[in-house]
């Protein structure tokens, strides 16, 4: 589960991405419905343009990152269905952003909801980490609730 949906992560990303790049020009704005719009945008640095200019650097933690899930999804930790998808979700995310550093040095963002300018990838990134944290104080809170009643039951 967690390779295809990572795959299947960088696809949508990288094949909105270059949509954006063929058919706007960097700057042109698109209204779709109230408060979204798609809007191209070459961001150089990191979420909310903050470091700009320094994009390609943020390249190595993404490489760091997505080798250290793949290990601990091997190792066996990371077990769960949430825990895998949310580091698919985070893997595919980190890729994304990191394909378009390697190549452009910036990423191209467009999804702007009138509070800054996104892509698929910084969703995946945070939906990869809204379910880690599900994980962590939901899921397994409930688990081992159910684990200790089933011993004393």
């Amino acid at each position: 589960m967690f390779y295809w949906i990572t795959l299947l992560v960088v696809v949508l990303d990288q094949g909105t991405k270059l949509w954006v790049r063929l058919e706007m020009t960097v700057g042109q704005s698109i209204p779709l419905w109230d408060g979204f719009q798609l809007t191209y945008y070459r961001n150089s640095g990191a979420m909310g343009s903050s470091f700009e200019g320094y994009g390609r650097y943020f390249i190595i933690p993404a490489v760091l990152v997505v080798f250290w899930l793949v290990y601990m999804l091997r190792k066996g930790e990371l077990d769960g269905k949430l825990l895998q998808l949310g580091a698919a979700c985070f893997a595919g995310g980190a890729i994304g952003n990191a394909i378009d550093r390697a190549i452009f040095g910036w990423v191209t963002d467009f999804i702007d909801m009138g509070r800054g300018i996104s892509n698929l990838a910084d969703h995946a990134l945070n939906l990869g980490i809204l379910f880690f944290v599900l994980s962590a104080f939901v899921v397994d809170p409930w688990r081992r609730r159910r684990a200790k009643k089933s011993i004393y039951s």
